[in-house]
């Protein structure tokens, strides 16, 4: 049986008072438009996995 150990590296929300700390970069977005945008690119760039957590958050998680 394979162990996943997937890392939550980045959070991007367009609700920044739903997020409370957490060690990792956060990035606040006006729109849903802005949060999309951000999390592909993020996806992109850091090679990971975009999560949609709710229609306001998502996560960013280490391949």
């Amino acid at each position: 049986m394979s162990q996943n150990n997937a890392k939550i590296i980045a959070i991007v929300t367009t609700k920044a008072e739903n997020v409370k700390g957490g060690g990792m970069p956060i990035f606040i977005r006006q729109t849903k438009e802005e949060l999309q945008d951000t999390s592909k690119n993020l996806e992109k760039i850091l090679d990971a996995a975009a999560h949609e957590l709710d229609e306001s958050t998502m996560l960013i998680v280490a391949r």
